[in-house]
Formats: C-alpha cells, sequence, structure tokens
C-alpha cells in the first residue's frame, strides 16, 4: 500500500527525471531511487538516448545493497532488448525486493510487460505512486510513441492588449528578462524550435540556447513554402544546430538543391500554396523528432490551432498597451463566430515572473480526445 515514505522516494525520483528534460530525444525522461533499510542507497536518471536507463544509474550506485532493497522509478522498467538491456532483468538479477513505479510505459513495446514479469520472478510491485506528477514531465514521449507525432507547444509573448509587435513591427522587447531567460530554458527542452520564413526575413535569428550555464540548441525548422529565405540567413550559415526547412512541390527546384548541397534538410509537405501542416508534423516525426516549440508569429500560431496541432500553449504577458489596428496578434487565423467554440484552455498553470505573467495551458479541441496524451 502506498505511504508517505513511498511519496516522498517518488518526489526524490521525479525530481532527478525532471532535471534531465531535453537530453534523452524520443526517449523519456525516467528518475529512479534505491532504498534500503530507510537509507537511500542509489540514485539515477537517464541522460541520453541509448545508454544506461535510471534504474542501472541506481543499482550500479547501490552495488550489493540492492538486494533486499526497494526500487522506486518513475517509469515503468523496460522488459525488451532496444538500444540497452531490459531493465526488468537487472532488477530481477539484483534480487530486489519490492518495486514501487509511478506510472506505465504507453511503449507498445512494453506496455505492463515490465511489471508483469517483475511480479513473475516474486518482486512485489505498487503501481501509481505520483502517477500524475510523473506524466508532466513525459508527455512528449507520450504523444510520440503513441501516435508517431511530435508534442507542439506554442510560446508567444505579448503586451496585454494581445499584440506581439508594434504597427511598425518592432518587438523588442515585450517580455522582461526572467521571461526570456525561460523562454531559452524552454528551448533546451524541446527536440526542436519551429517559426515561419517571416521571422527569419525580419529578425534574422540564431534559434539557439543561450543560458548562463551551457544549453543544448535544438533543431531549427523553419516552414517556408516557397523558399523566400535569404541565403545569408544566420540559420542556414552558423552551423550552430541542424536546420530544416518546410517547404511545398512549387518550390524552385534549383533552390532545393542548391540548400540540400549546403548540408540544410529540404522537406517538402504538400502540393501548395502553403505548407500541409498536418503532414509536416508526419514528416517530422518520421525524422524522429518528438518535441517542437513554435516561435512563430501570428499567422503560423493561428494555423498550428485552426489545424488542432497544438498540445501546449504557453503565454507572456507583459504589463504594456501599444494597440494599433494593424499590429499583429497573438493567434491571426480566420476565428469562430461565436464564443462558445472558442478553444479553451484546461490545465492551467500561472506563474509571475517579475512584472510578467506566464499562463500555459492545454488547448481542449471540439469533438477530439486526449486519450494520445494518456496511459
Amino acid at each position: 500500500m502506498n505511504n508517505i515514505n513511498d511519496e516522498y522516494y517518488m518526489g526524490l525520483a521525479i525530481q532527478m527525471a525532471e532535471r534531465s528534460q531535453g537530453q534523452t530525444g524520443i526517449n523519456p525522461v525516467v528518475g529512479a531511487v534505491v532504498v534500503k533499510e530507510g537509507a537511500v542507497v542509489g540514485l539515477g536518471t537517464h541522460l541520453r538516448r541509448g545508454t544506461p536507463h535510471a534504474e542501472v544509474h541506481a543499482l550500479n550506485m547501490a552495488g550489493e545493497m540492492a538486494e533486499g532493497s526497494t526500487v522506486y522509478v518513475t517509469l515503468e522498467p523496460c522488459s525488451h532488448h532496444g538500444l540497452t538491456p531490459p531493465c526488468s532483468e537487472r532488477l530481477i538479477r539484483e534480487k530486489v525486493a519490492r518495486v514501487v513505479v509511478a506510472s506505465e510505459d504507453p511503449n507498445p513495446q512494453v506496455a505492463g510487460r515490465g511489471i508483469r514479469s517483475l511480479r513473475e520472478n516474486g518482486i512485489q510491485v505498487d503501481v501509481g505512486v505520483l502517477r500524475e506528477e510523473a506524466i508532466r514531465f513525459n508527455k512528449a514521449f507520450i504523444k510520440f510513441i503513441t501516435t508517431g507525432l511530435p508534442y507542439v507547444t506554442i510560446k508567444t509573448a505579448s503586451t496585454l492588449d494581445g499584440k506581439i509587435a508594434s504597427r511598425t513591427g518592432d518587438s523588442k522587447w515585450i517580455s522582461n528578462e526572467a521571461a526570456r531567460e525561460m523562454v531559452h530554458t524552454m528551448r533546451h527542452r524541446h527536440q526542436a524550435i519551429m517559426v515561419g520564413v517571416g521571422t527569419i526575413i525580419a529578425d534574422d535569428p540564431q534559434l539557439t540556447t543561450r543560458l548562463p550555464v551551457p544549453g543544448l540548441s535544438p533543431v531549427r525548422i523553419i516552414v517556408d513554402s516557397q523558399l523566400r529565405i535569404p541565403e545569408s540567413a544566420r540559420v542556414l550559415n552558423d552551423g550552430a544546430a541542424p536546420t530544416v526547412l518546410l517547404t511545398t512541390d512549387k518550390a524552385d527546384p534549383d533552390k532545393v538543391l542548391a540548400l540540400r548541397e549546403r548540408g540544410i534538410k529540404v522537406i517538402p509537405c504538400g502540393e501548395g500554396p502553403k505548407v500541409d501542416l498536418k503532414l509536416a508534423m508526419a514528416k517530422l516525426g518520421e525524422q524522429e523528432i518528438s518535441s517542437i516549440l513554435v516561435e512563430g508569429g501570428g499567422r503560423l500560431n493561428g494555423s498550428l490551432i485552426q489545424e488542432q496541432l497544438a498540445d501546449q500553449v504557453v503565454m507572456f504577458f507583459a504589463p504594456k498597451l501599444i494597440g494599433g489596428l494593424e499590429s499583429p496578434g497573438n493567434f491571426m487565423f480566420d476565428g469562430y463566430s461565436l464564443m462558445k467554440d472558442a478553444v479553451h484552455l484546461t490545465d492551467l498553470e500561472v506563474e509571475q515572473m517579475g512584472d510578467n505573467v506566464c499562463i500555459k495551458g492545454t488547448p481542449v479541441w471540439s469533438g477530439a480526445t486526449k486519450e494520445g496524451l494518456k496511459i
């Protein structure tokens, strides 16, 4: 039966998993804690795809103390041979007495087999301790492993009247320094960052992660239906991170060839005139991109909402009023006739960052379900 000690040790495992966000690629973030006679004797977290899993690191640290111990792990131990051996077999071999699992693994190759294997070998297994907390950090993994599609987060910063730039296009800076640092942390935690070509033409951004300590820079994805991107654009020349261009069949084949010869990946997504975003997400999934942070303009944001492709919306609001009948807004699309049809955000998180406010939420689509994010 779950008790306060179980929650304490699982909370420690979850903290460890959280720290590795952004490092594991299409793999989940996982933390593990080994406890023997009331003492923590082993700790581990999954650090990088293809390297030992959290349970292995924790058991290695525990050594001979692993026998008869209780192991807390945020995700069901794997039971299949992938890039690494099955963790369930290692737990059995070490003769642990009990395994406490936060959540089952939605991976069809696991899906309860790890838990069943442990129980069949006489190990007590308890499931569900701090389940929701553990799932929260693996939403991208859960969506990707069950659908093959990336988890899409739209991030936008605006004035209180919903403008992302002035009527002249000036946008530096709407948000404060603390908010901007948080955005760079979000870049570190996503596999890719997506913008429209208009952002490249207007600002020539690097789209890299810049933090006080070194962070991982995401793959840079540019939505560019007609390949209007300038040859001098920094994302094509700085080598700071891979760049992918999403275009259409109408793109100039000579320019496609020239870009590919420079090492730029160009992916046609539909006949045109605009990039088919649903097809683009499927193709990016095939490239093993499991999470995307969208930092585009109002039109790209609006298109993703209209196509029901966003999994999370993160909005930063600054205490400013800029006005402007032509000033761009957060989400620019045809919209809905009735307020009852508006996209509603649930699972809200609100955080104040100095004089800025950050609101996070999950869009609820009319007629859609969230089964892809459940296990």
